[in-house]
């Protein structure tokens, strides 16, 4: 008998009411959660990217929401209160944020 290991993966997520979290379940039925904070601090895009490289990436982002979430299936794109709108996650990026 062959046993087959499937990685844990994003089946559904949805905003928080207050906006402040993504509540994540994963296809091993597991619930998450992370604050939007957090993702906007972990954001990866180019401009991001060259934001920290210049040095004029904050430290917080206080009071942030997330106002959009856009499943490219792969990932998702998450638009924040801020207006940035650039951050693509991979699922598995947002497990691994997760502590997964």
């Amino acid at each position: 008998m062959t046993m087959t290991l499937v990685t844990p993966t994003v089946a559904d997520y949805e905003a928080s009411a207050d906006l402040a979290t993504l509540l994540v379940r994963t296809t091993q039925d597991d619930a998450l959660s992370l604050r939007a904070e957090q993702l906007r601090l972990a954001c990866k895009c180019a401009h991001c990217t060259r934001a920290r490289f210049d040095g004029r990436f904050p430290d917080a982002f206080p009071g942030i929401a997330i106002t959009e979430i856009g499943d490219l299936g792969y990932g998702l794109n998450i638009s924040f209160s801020d207006g940035h709108n650039r951050g693509i996650y991979p699922k598995p990026y947002l497990l691994s944020l997760a502590g997964r």
